[in-house]
């Protein structure tokens, strides 16, 4: 009994080693075969990397081989100060290469396509070269200008240092520039050879040969000069006009000694288009191939206003100021925008944004072209106020020192040429704005007053012209709005209410 009992037990503990032993042997094989696995990736990754370089990134790589000999150094381009800057001209540096510059600095003075702005230090350290010169134009957003470094002994490394281009983004244009239009060909002025004295001059009617198209104006022009017309014009399929006949000799004339040299225009010269003026150019032109642009035209009588604006100024003697008719304007014009908000409002292509607050663009006239600052929240403004702004504004847009958020935006403009004894006009939209204001200046007229004795008075009379945009604004709504501020002008207490 014992013996079966121990023969048993001899058999199940054998199994149990022998299966412990094959897992353990199992586990051993797997892990060997891991390791020689991963040993063998290592072996290959190695292999690939010592046949193909494993690449980096751009920055890293390009500033390893490029500057791998030049000290640790800072590229500073050129950014954009504007929303609507896509080039920039350095108006002048206010460091020199050595110096130091401590962050916030001063560094240089850009003009962008608004206004000039001072570009401060990104990172202090010391300024090791500049790469753009005061005065170069058409600098592009992004272009390497300048080279900071952290150590003043680092400077001289960059004496001879130049631009490599991998600082500006890659250019819209094509690749290659394409070749320059070749110049035109000089057209020869047919010169007639003397004609016998005794031959009678042709006329146009008398020419033989092949056909030359002319215009009948033309035609009757050179009949009645004795002129002959030959070659191609500048009309319509080189047809010859009567411009074209405007200074040539009668056919037949006798030739003179040495032939005249063809009269051109007189003494001129050629004003570089500045950043501003480019700018100008081009959204104007925009607005009014874009935008389409309707006119409302109305009088005023402010003969109340101007009682008012003189009270005013008497109560302002002693804080030195004066208010002027334009400050009223602005003020009317902002109320009245309350009245019709569609005339506060921008054209987004697919929406039509109306704004609660009327920021008024006042245009200034400068030197340098015309800006717009903005008199903010215009409508909850007072009189004294909107004039203490208008003529800070202006001073600062004279001496070109407005920020960007004093003059981009606006909600409605206003433009007024009355000081220039300009009687009316109209002005252009500035885009995306729906409507401006043009005021002329102020006029007498003569109008019927039954109480008057003589049967009628003289007042004083401010004409206006409202230029909106037809997608936002419709003709009636534009009419309603030009109520609204006739009745604020010729009853200057109703402003108020």
């Amino acid at each position: 009994m014992l013996r079966t009992i121990a023969i048993r037990n001899e058999s199940i503990l054998r199994g149990t080693l022998s299966n412990a032993v094959r897992s353990r042997t199992r586990v051993a094989l797997r892990l060997l075969s891991t390791q020689a696995t991963r040993k063998q990736q290592i072996f290959r990754l190695s292999d690939y990397q010592l046949k193909k370089p494993q690449q980096t990134s751009v920055w890293s790589t390009n500033f390893i081989r490029a500057y791998s000999n030049l000290p640790d150094h800072i590229k500073v381009t050129l950014p954009a100060l504007s929303p609507t800057m896509e080039q920039g001209t350095i108006v002048s540096w206010e460091k020199k290469e050595g110096d130091k510059l401590n962050e916030g600095d001063l560094l240089a003075e850009i003009e962008t396509d608004k206004a000039t702005m001072g570009f401060e230090t990104p990172e202090e350290g010391y300024l090791a070269k500049i790469l753009v010169q005061a005065g170069e134009k058409d600098v592009a957003i992004g272009k390497l200008v300048c080279i900071i470094v952290e150590n003043e002994a680092d400077v001289a490394a960059f004496k001879d240092f130049k631009d490599d281009g991998s600082a500006a983004p890659a250019p819209k244009k094509a690749a290659e520039a394409p070749a320059p239009a070749a110049a035109p060909t000089p057209v020869a002025v047919p010169v007639a050879a003397p004609a016998p004295d005794a031959a009678a001059p042709t006329t146009a009617a008398e020419q033989s040969g092949k056909r030359v198209y002319a215009s009948p104006m033309a035609k009757n022009l050179a009949e009645k000069q004795k002129l002959r017309l030959e070659g191609k014009g500048s009309g319509i399929f080189g047809s010859i006009t009567s411009a074209d006949l405007a200074g040539k000799s009668a056919a037949g004339a006798p030739a003179a000694g040495k032939a005249a040299a063809p009269s051109g225009p007189g003494a001129y010269i050629d004003i570089p288009v500045s950043n501003i003026r480019g700018v100008i150019a081009k959204r104007l032109k925009e607005s009014k191939q874009q935008i389409p642009h309707y006119y409302l035209t109305v009088e005023c009588n402010v003969d109340k206003l101007m009682k008012l604006r003189e009270k005013v100024n008497k109560q302002l003697e002693k804080e030195k100021m004066r208010v002027s008719l334009n400050d009223f304007i602005i003020k009317a014009t902002a109320i009245a925008c309350r009245k019709v908000p569609e005339t506060n409002s921008y054209w987004m292509d697919t929406v039509i944004r109306q704004f609660d607050n009327v920021d008024v663009s006042v245009a200034v006239s400068t030197e340098r072209g015309l800006i717009t600052p903005i008199v903010f929240g215009a409508d909850r403004k007072g009189v004294v106020l909107i004039s203490r702004e208008v003529k800070a504004l202006a001073a600062k847009a004279r001496d070109n020192k407005l920020k960007p958020h004093e003059f981009q935006g606006g909600t409605v403009s206003v433009s007024n040429l009355g000081m220039f004894g300009v009687n009316n006009f109209c002005a252009v939209i500035n885009p995306p704005q729906s409507c401006i204001l043009a005021v002329g200046t102020t006029t007498k007229k003569l109008v019927v007053d039954p109480k008057e004795l003589k049967g009628f008075k003289e007042i004083n009379v401010l004409t206006v012209t409202l230029s909106a945009d037809h997608r936002t604004v419709d003709g009636a709504v534009g009419a309603k709005w030009l109520q609204h501020f006739r009745e604020f002008m010729e009853d200057p207490a109703s402003m108020i209410l």
